[in-house]
C-alpha cells in the first residue's frame, strides 16, 4: 500500500464517489485512480466501496474504519511536511488563510501587514468563501488558520477559539425619515425595505431570529455577501443597510447615518479554527497572536492537546 491509493480513497470520497471528479482533482486518469483502489482493497482483503457493476454507490462499514485511518496517516504525514518546513526555513513559507469577504476587507489587512513586517518572506494566501467553506477549507488543509463567525464550531474536526465580538449597525442616508431617530425598534425596520447580508454571511442569523423572536417578518430588499455593496444601495436610497460594525470605519462613510444595533440583533463572536492534530508553524501562532493578544502559543497548543 501506498500513498496514492490512500489519497485516490479519500479524494473519492470528499468528490461523492465520483472517480471522473477525483481524477480531475488529482490530474491523473480514471481507470488509474480506479485500479489504485482495487488494488489497496485486495492487499486489506475487504471492499472500502460498495458497488454496482463499476460504479461506487456507499462506503461500507470496514470502508469507514479504513477511512478514518487513511485520515490520520495523511494528516500525520502533513504535519511531518510542516516540521521539515519549520526547521529547514523558519522564517519564510506561505501562510494560507480562509476566511470571509468581511474579515478580509476590514479585520485582516492590519494583522497581515503586521507579520509580513516580521516575517517578511512568509506569503500570505487568502481564501475567501462563505463560513462552511472556510470551515472545510481548514479541514481540508487547504488552509492553516480559518476565521468567520458563523458555522466554526459546528465542525468537530476542528478547534475554535473566539478571537472578537462585534455588533451589526444601521446605516442609512443622512435624508432618511429614519435618520433622526435616535432609538430605533424592531418595528421600526420592519416597515422599512433592509438591505443586508446574505444568510449564511456575517452574522445574518441573528438578525433572522431576532425579527422572528419579536413575530416581525422584516422587508428584505436586498443581500450581498459585501459590505461596501450593501453602503452602496443605501446611499441609492433602496433602504435601511445592517451591516458589520467593522465595515463602517472608513472615511469614506461620513455621508451615511450609522446608528449601533446590538441591541436589537445581539452580540457575534469571531472565531478561529485550526485542523485538529495540525502541526502549527511559528508564524501562524504569530497571526493569531496579532488577531488578539489572548490567543498565545500556550492557549492555543492547549485546545489543540499539543
Amino acid at each position: 500500500m501506498n500513498l496514492h491509493q490512500f489519497r485516490f480513497v479519500q479524494e473519492t470520497v470528499r468528490r461523492n464517489l465520483n472517480l471522473t471528479e477525483v481524477a480531475k482533482a488529482l490530474h491523473t486518469s480514471q481507470p488509474g485512480v480506479s485500479k489504485a483502489i482495487l488494488e489497496l482493497e485486495d492487499e486489506l482483503g475487504i471492499e472500502i466501496f460498495g458497488r454496482h457493476g463499476k460504479r461506487l454507490k456507499r462506503i461500507t462499514e470496514p470502508g469507514q474504519h479504513v477511512l478514518k485511518s487513511i485520515e490520520i496517516i495523511l494528516r500525520e504525514v502533513s504535519n511531518l511536511k510542516r516540521i521539515g518546513d519549520q526547521y529547514s526555513t523558519q522564517d519564510s513559507g506561505t501562510l494560507s488563510i480562509a476566511t470571509t469577504h468581511t474579515q478580509a476587507r476590514y479585520v485582516l489587512p492590519v494583522p497581515v501587514a503586521q507579520l509580513r513586517k516580521t516575517y517578511p518572506k512568509v506569503n500570505v494566501s487568502l481564501h475567501q468563501g462563505a463560513p462552511d467553506q472556510v470551515a472545510r477549507m481548514v479541514m481540508d488543509e487547504t488552509a492553516e488558520i480559518g476565521i468567520a463567525t458563523e458555522s466554526l464550531v459546528d465542525y468537530p474536526d476542528l478547534v475554535t477559539l473566539p478571537c472578537y465580538e462585534w455588533e451589526h449597525v444601521l446605516v442609512l442616508p443622512k435624508d432618511h425619515p429614519l435618520a433622526g431617530v435616535e432609538d430605533l425598534q424592531l418595528q421600526d425596520l420592519a416597515a422599512e425595505p433592509i438591505i443586508t447580508y446574505h444568510p449564511s454571511f456575517t452574522g445574518r442569523t441573528r438578525i433572522d431570529k431576532a425579527f422572528a423572536a419579536a413575530h416581525l417578518t422584516p422587508r428584505i430588499a436586498l443581500e450581498a455577501i459585501d459590505s461596501d455593496v450593501i453602503k452602496t444601495y443605501v446611499r441609492l436610497g433602496l433602504g435601511v443597510g445592517i451591516v458589520a460594525e467593522m465595515a463602517v470605519r472608513d472615511a469614506s462613510d461620513t455621508d451615511l447615518v450609522v446608528r449601533p444595533a446590538g441591541k436589537l440583533f445581539g452580540i457575534n463572536t469571531a472565531r478561529v479554527a485550526f485542523k485538529k492534530s495540525a502541526y502549527l508553524r511559528n508564524f501562524v501562532y504569530e497571526f493569531a497572536h496579532l488577531l488578539n493578544p489572548d490567543l498565545t502559543v500556550q492557549r492555543i497548543a492547549e485546545a489543540m492537546g499539543n
